[in-house]
């Protein structure tokens, strides 16, 4: 169980690390528009490539598709345009992603 902690520990600190690194690398210096507009949709990517993880799922070589997880992303992504307030919407995307689990599990 130490093993774990001791991980998880050394994970943090690398990436502290990794990030102060960037931090000080970029402190101060002008970026071309592009690479400016490149930095802008990384986090955009990022979460589209998690989302997309989660909603394609394999199986012993046959892929599916998770039904609570896209019932989940659609609602908060409805939530998101109505409420415009991200912890709300966090929320009611995970509760109907649940539901929607334990009705395909009864």
């Amino acid at each position: 169980m130490s093993e774990q902690w001791i991980l998880i520990l050394v994970l943090c600190i690398v990436t502290f690390l990794s990030r102060l690194i960037g931090v000080e690398m970029m402190a101060g210096r002008i970026l071309h528009p592009t690479l400016r507009l490149y930095f802008n949709y990384v986090p955009i990517a990022m979460m589209v490539a998690l989302i997309v993880d989660q909603i394609i799922t394999t199986d012993q070589g046959s892929t599916s598709i998770s039904l609570p997880i896209v019932g989940g992303a659609i609602t908060a992504t409805l939530m998101i345009k109505v409420t415009r307030s991200f912890l709300p919407t966090v929320i009611i995307g995970v509760l109907v992603g649940l539901g929607i689990r334990y009705l395909l599990s009864s």
